[in-house]
C-alpha cells in the first residue's frame, strides 16, 4: 500500500504528521509518502528513527492554510494538498490523508481527482462514536448547503459503504431532524424525507440525536452544517464529562481525604477493579477522536481522508489506516459500480 500524506496539515505541523506517519509505516510497513517543504519534512524526519521504514519525501513548496480559500487552491498548484491529490490520480499512490484545511482538501479533490461521475456534491463520511452500534454518519462538513436529491446520493454512497465495507446487509438509512414526523425540520429536510421515502433504500425516517445514539439506522443523513455541529458537540459532551468527573471527585480538598478514607476499601476492591478496567480502557478508546482518525471523502474519484486540524501523532496514523482501509477495500469502485446499479 503507498499512502500520501500531507506533512503540513496538522495545526502543530510538522511534527504530528511526520511522527503518525513514522508510526504507520513501523506498524504496517506501507510506503509513506510525505508530501510538503522538502528541507522542513526532512528536518523533522530526522527526529525519528526510520530504520528500515518505506518512507520517502516529495517536494511542495507551498502550504495551504487555514486562513486560505479555493481561489488560492486553484492557484496554488505546487501546496502539499494540490501535489498529494496529483500522486492519487496519477496512481503513484492509493490514498490521500491530510489533517488541512477541509475546505482546501475539498477543493484540491474536486480540482484533481474530479467528481465520480453523476455525483453532484461531495460528502465526508464518519463512524459516530457514541453510538451503541457502528453508525455511518454523513456528511460532517463538505455540503452545508445541499439540495434534497444531494442527500439522496449521500444515502446512496452511505448505504453502499455499509453494506459493502461495514458487513451490515440491507443497512437503515436515517435523516436527522428534531422529530420523528414527516413534517418536522427545515424545507430542506421535509423535502428530503419525501425524496428517501419514495426510494428503493431502507429509509426508516427521521431520527433525532438520541436515537443515533442508539443506533436506531445504519446511516444517518444530513447536511455538513448539522453533522459537524453534532459531531463536535459529541466530542466536547464527553471530554466535559471526563473533566467534569475529575473535578468533582478530586478537585477539592474533601476529594481527597474521602479517596485516602477508601484506600483500604479499594484495596479489598481491586480484583474486581481490574476486571473492569479493560471494559474502562475500551470505552475511553471508542469516544477518543484519535482512533477514528479522520473522515472519508465520498464522490471523489479517489480515496481521500480529512483529520482533525488537531489531530495528534496516533490521530494522524489512524487517519493513514483509514486510508488503507479504504483502498484494500476498493471503496471507490463499489461505489461507482453500486451507483449505476
Amino acid at each position: 500500500m503507498r499512502i500520501v500524506v500531507d506533512a503540513f496539515g496538522s495545526d502543530q505541523c510538522p511534527g504530528p504528521d511526520v511522527e503518525g506517519a513514522v508510526l504507520a509505516a513501523r506498524e504496517w510497513g506501507d510506503e509513506i509518502i510525505l508530501v510538503g517543504p522538502a528541507q522542513q519534512v526532512r528536518e523533522e524526519l530526522a527526529k525519528h528513527d526510520t530504520g528500515g521504514l518505506n518512507i520517502r519525501i516529495v517536494d511542495a513548496p507551498e502550504v495551504l492554510t487555514m486562513e486560505h480559500h479555493a481561489d488560492d487552491v486553484r492557484r496554488m498548484e505546487n501546496s502539499s494538498i494540490r501535489v498529494g491529490m496529483r500522486l492519487v490520480k496519477e496512481g503513484e499512490a492509493e490514498a490521500f490523508v491530510s489533517a488541512g484545511n477541509t475546505i482546501a482538501v475539498l477543493s484540491a479533490a474536486i480540482f484533481d481527482l474530479r467528481r465520480i461521475r453523476g455525483i453532484r456534491r461531495p460528502a465526508l463520511a464518519t463512524r459516530y462514536p457514541v453510538a451503541d452500534r457502528p453508525v455511518l454518519l454523513l456528511d460532517i462538513g463538505a455540503t452545508a448547503d445541499p439540495k434534497p436529491e444531494y442527500l439522496l446520493q449521500f444515502a446512496r454512497m452511505g448505504a453502499i459503504y455499509a453494506e459493502q465495507v461495514m458487513a451490515i446487509s440491507n443497512p437503515r438509512v436515517g435523516l436527522l431532524a428534531n422529530g420523528e414526523e414527516a413534517e418536522k425540520g427545515s424545507m430542506v429536510v421535509r423535502d428530503t424525507y419525501h425524496v428517501l421515502k419514495e426510494s428503493d433504500l431502507n429509509f426508516v425516517g427521521n431520527v433525532e440525536p438520541k436515537e443515533v445514539a442508539r443506533g436506531h439506522a445504519d446511516v444517518v443523513v444530513t447536511d455538513g452544517f448539522t453533522g459537524n455541529i453534532l459531531v463536535k458537540t459529541s466530542e466536547a459532551v464527553v471530554s466535559f464529562v471526563a473533566r467534569l468527573l475529575k473535578r468533582e471527585l478530586l478537585g477539592g480538598a474533601l476529594g481527597w481525604v474521602g479517596l485516602v478514607l477508601m484506600l483500604p476499601g479499594l484495596l479489598v476492591a481491586l480484583p474486581g477493579i481490574l476486571l473492569l478496567l479493560p471494559g474502562i480502557l475500551r470505552l475511553r478508546k471508542r469516544t477518543d477522536y484519535a482512533e477514528y482518525g479522520g473522515a472519508l471523502l465520498m464522490g471523489v474519484d479517489g480515496v481521500v481522508i480529512v483529520g482533525h486540524g488537531r489531530s495528534n501523532a496516533r490521530a494522524v496514523k489512524n487517519a493513514i489506516r483509514q486510508g488503507r482501509e479504504a483502498a484494500a477495500g476498493d471503496v471507490i469502485r463499489l461505489i461507482k459500480s453500486g451507483l449505476q446499479v
